[in-house]
């Protein structure tokens, strides 16, 4: 009897809940349970994490979290259901989510298996807490390499080529942990000696890797170690850049403009600043104009590669005979910096502050910025720019 009235008191309670949405958010509501009631009948957990892999091969990652979730239900403790799951929320941002329902649980269940889960906490998390989680997500890496190369010396049908785990993974795992020590723990005891320790063993495992070469340089520019550093930041740039122009240059010559074909070729967006920076660093100018204007036609809508174009012509203003062109240049690049900076409500002030001094110096005796009647035109602001190789310097 119990039984019957709290079921006909939960029943009523639903249909409760169910009067204060609209019809719409109603029907909405039965289909999803009813597509859950079949679904969970109909497939497997397995067969539901292939339909969610599907879904993010597709980037449909709102429906690939409904599969996952079914496979969830079915098997809460699932490692790979919860791994999967994290990823999903990562993709979606939603961070707490993919640390509180999935990596954490999956840590509580499995410490010692999969090393993805600790990864991405590293990710999430700053300082100790992140170096921790790298360098045990790392040794679950070195572990699973190592058993992997002992069965293909065992078998021979085993592919080389197609290992779950390669020595570009763990390279590019050590450089997780020696950015955490050139940043949030720079001014710890022991900073430079552990950053320098995860570099060596990332160049160890893919001694061609352009992440790790570029650290190095950081590292040693950070040490005043200019010359090495140089050496270091140059070598990583070969590694990508000749290619990503041979890439270029054929898509021009068959009129093909589609950049996602080239995306393999180079490193992402935010590291290919910082290689500006670093060739800014070294006096490599018109290198890193080339790269800087490369980040432009991806997206022209970053301050900071604004900046660094502007920063750059003033120097080259310095040594050059066509001192003025690069000051007009220069101008050029400042003034959309600042502009860009207003309307995309930036918070970095001493890019401002440094924008500000340049574009006064810039301004003439009176070292003040000239009105916006003065300035060049952004909309086209191509046109105001010098060309820096050397080939078209002489063709001016």
């Amino acid at each position: 009897v119990l039984s019957a009235c709290l079921g006909r008191h939960v029943r009523s309670y639903s249909r409760f809940e169910m009067a204060g949405l609209s019809a719409q958010d109603r029907m909405r509501q039965k289909m999803e349970k009813k597509a859950k009631k079949k679904t969970e009948a109909k497939y497997s957990v397995q067969q539901l994490l292939e339909k969610a892999e599907d879904c993010m091969d597709n980037f449909n990652f709102e429906l690939a979290q409904m599969f996952c979730q079914r496979a969830l239900d079915l098997e809460p403790d699932n490692i790979t259901v919860l791994e999967m799951m994290g990823n999903i929320f990562a993709e979606l941002g939603n961070s707490e989510k993919a640390k509180e329902i999935s990596f954490y649980r999956s840590v509580e269940l499995r410490p010692e298996e999969g090393h993805a889960k600790y990864m991405y906490l590293g990710q999430i998390h700053g300082g100790e807490e992140a170096v921790q989680y790298f360098r045990k997500g790392t040794e679950l890496m070195i572990r699973e390499y190592q058993k992997q190369k002992e069965l293909v010396t065992q078998a021979a049908a085993c592919d080389p080529d197609n290992l779950e785990v390669t020595s570009q993974n763990i390279s590019t795992a050590f450089c997780s942990v020696a950015e955490i020590f050139l940043t949030d723990l720079c001014l710890e005891e022991g900073a430079a000696d552990n950053c320098k320790e995860a570099l060596e063993k990332a160049l160890e495992y893919d001694p061609s890797n352009p992440e790790a070469l570029q650290l190095m340089a950081s590292y040693l520019f950070s040490t005043e170690q200019q010359q090495e550093g140089k050496t270091f930041l140059m070598k990583s740039i070969e590694q990508w850049l000749p290619s990503y122009q041979k890439a270029v240059t054929e898509q021009q010559s068959q009129g093909d403009d589609d950049s996602e074909q080239l995306q393999n070729l180079f490193p992402p967006y935010e590291s290919r600043i910082t290689t500006g920076k670093l060739l800014i660093e070294a006096e490599e100018y018109e290198v890193a104009v080339e790269i800087l204007e490369g980040l432009l036609e991806e997206d022209d809508e970053v301050v900071q590669v604004w900046y660094l174009l502007g920063w750059v012509c003033y120097l080259q203003a310095e040594k050059s005979d066509q001192e003025a062109a690069f000051k007009k240049s220069a101008r050029a690049y400042l003034t959309k910096a600042k502009k860009l900076y207003t309307k995309l409500k930036c918070d970095d002030s001493p890019l401002l502050d440094h924008t500000e001094q340049l574009l006064a110096d810039l301004g003439g005796a009176e070292g003040s910025e000239p009105s916006d009647d003065e300035q060049p035109p952004t909309e086209d602001i191509q046109d105001d720019f010098v060309e820096s190789s050397d080939e078209e310097e002489m063709e001016q």
